[in-house]
């Protein structure tokens, strides 16, 4: 079924011509003391970075009390001078962000610590809930008072409402009423829990370190503790760690289950497995994909770092021709730099970018990237390789064109602002200039992904979302929250 979206849901702000972060949540429980708990949370957000580098915080407790840090900037500048502060506990919980609900400031860092009939409550989340508006207003009207625009707080004090029955109770009743994407982390004085949405849309991953519990965004946050990955938390399930062990409940099963495919195109660090695929293996394959269906003469195969190399190297082990670097990428150069003139702004992309010259002029490329979202980037780079030389630019995208926002936890602009939305595959080839262009179809995406533990969100790729967006914010309308319980 296609679910048209309604304007009012559409959201666009300023920023690079790609598909922004997420964000990244880690939690651990801590039996003995092969780590400390905070600096296990630590590397494991550092591990997590890439999903977003807005703000980072942590929030830990011994049992007693809890102590938190957060703030905007990447981990390094956050905990730089911190981290030893928050020394000492036996559970923590960390968050990296990049905001989809909720301004960019500071109030809105997580995790988010609140205090209910039950104590203190921390949460960390990822995702975004499509009736957190409409909750909001019917907890205000309640008397409820907010501290943040961030949906983690909607779920919040959701729990917190329905807590006289206790956590596990009021988890499962705020996801009676909530509508969308959560990979959610809950700390207590004494227990560590994680709960997945019912359609698995955002990742979550459990793992262990001798008898310690973790369970983060992504298994590669495992590897930065020497943590081993047991499973994916299932989606609607909710899991509960504390001194006696791990315990699961299904709180809400799903006839369908929705993870969002662009964790395999881009969000996702390559050396992470996501619901029993290996990112780097289906990017790959991708790559391998798109040399069948577009074998193209050329002399080299590069890749827009970083999130295309593996598929580049899919496509030159396919096709025969050889793969080289044809653009060198600044490291330095974060998704934050301040670009304070129209001349600078002009001049982003090779300060992020730039054509090696000897390895292209002459000859005729293909160039492999995993998405356009406006084309801006993509003109700059095709224009940039003509002007080291190239003889031919040939551009290939590892997956369809997207042409539908996103309202699940990603960023992306209004349908205005994508320039698949507006214009054919050809009209989008003359735009950026390329000799040709050719996308991945969905048929064949999908096929990269085939075995795994659950079905996917392609909505911005066709409009077909998981949830239907009207139908949630009139039940929603229609919800007494008092008689959830």
């Amino acid at each position: 079924m296609l679910l048209a979206p309604n304007a009012q849901y559409e959201r666009w702000k300023p920023a690079d011509d790609i598909m922004p972060e997420e964000c990244g949540v880690f939690g651990i429980f801590m039996n003995d003391r092969h780590y400390d708990p905070a600096e296990a949370a630590y590397l494991g957000l550092y591990a997590l970075q890439h999903r977003g580098q807005e703000s980072a915080g942590i929030a830990v407790t011994d049992g007693k009390c809890v102590k938190q840090h957060k703030g905007m900037g990447l981990c390094s500048e956050v905990f730089k001078d911190n981290l030893d502060k928050l020394l000492g506990g036996h559970i923590a919980i960390g968050h990296v962000r990049y905001s989809t609900t909720g301004e960019s400031k500071g109030e809105n860092a997580q995790p988010l610590v609140i205090s209910y009939r039950g104590g203190k409550l921390s949460l960390a989340h990822n995702g975004n809930l499509i009736n957190s508006t409409t909750l909001r207003e019917k907890m205000e009207e309640e008397g409820t008072v907010f501290q943040t625009s961030l949906d983690t707080e909607v779920m919040a004090n959701l729990i917190a409402k329905y807590s006289k029955r206790g956590l596990l109770n009021a988890i499962s009743a705020m996801m009676k009423v909530v509508k969308g994407s959560y990979a959610l982390m809950i700390m207590t004085q004494d227990e560590l829990v994680a709960v997945r949405d019912p359609l698995g849309i955002r990742p979550l991953a459990l793992g262990k370190l001798d008898d310690n519990y973790i369970v983060a965004s992504e298994s590669c946050a495992f590897d930065a503790i020497d943590a081993e990955f047991v499973r994916d938390v299932r989606p609607g399930e909710i899991i509960v760690v504390n001194k006696d062990g791990l315990k699961s409940y299904q709180a809400q099963s799903s006839m369908e289950t929705a993870l969002c495919v662009f964790e395999y195109v881009y969000f996702a660090r390559p050396d992470s497995d996501i619901d029993g695929i290996s990112v780097y293996r289906s990017r790959e394959n991708m790559g391998t994909r798109l040399a069948q269906a577009f074998p193209i003469d050329a002399d080299l195969v590069s890749d827009v770092p970083d999130s295309a190399t593996p598929a580049a190297s899919g496509y030159a082990a396919e096709s025969g021709i050889p793969y080289a670097k044809a653009l060198s990428k600044n490291r330095y150069v974060g998704r934050t730099f301040i670009q304070p003139s129209q001349a600078l702004r002009e001049r982003g992309v090779k300060l992020k970018l730039n054509a090696m010259k000897r390895n292209v002029h002459g000859k005729r490329l293909i160039l492999i990237d995993d998405s356009i979202v406006r084309g801006t980037t993509s003109r700059k780079i095709v224009e940039m390789l003509r002007l080291a030389g190239a003889r031919e630019v040939h551009m290939l995208i590892s997956s369809p064109p997207v042409i539908c926002p996103c309202f699940f936890g990603i960023d992306t602009p209004s349908h205005d602002q994508l320039i698949g939305s507006k214009n054919s595959v050809e009209e989008i080839r003359r735009i950026i200039g390329a000799d040709t262009l050719h996308y991945l179809s969905i048929g064949d995406l999908l096929k990269t992904v085939e075995g795994a533990g659950c079905n996917f969100c392609t909505g911005c790729f066709d409009g077909h979302y998981p949830i239907d967006m009207k139908r949630a914010l009139e039940e929603t309308e229609a919800v007494e929250l008092s008689g959830i319980e």
